[in-house]
């Protein structure tokens, strides 16, 4: 696996699924919220499956 998430995306990401996750908990949004898990993971380990496959990279040359 190489590092294919960059710093502003990691942030973005590790946020927006950590909202998610506790909105799921609260109940204010229905399970579905729980999907938040994939984003703040994707963000931890800096690692992005679908990027490859759509030939992106969001990561700085000398971290890559």
């Amino acid at each position: 696996m190489k590092t294919n998430v960059g710093g502003i995306d990691r942030i973005l990401r590790v946020t927006v699924g950590t909202a998610l996750i506790v909105a799921a908990a609260t109940g204010t949004i229905g399970v579905w919220g729980y999907i938040g898990i994939v984003p703040v993971l994707t963000g931890l380990f800096r690692f992005c499956p679908v990027y490859p496959l759509l030939g992106m990279n969001t990561c700085p040359m000398k971290d890559r």
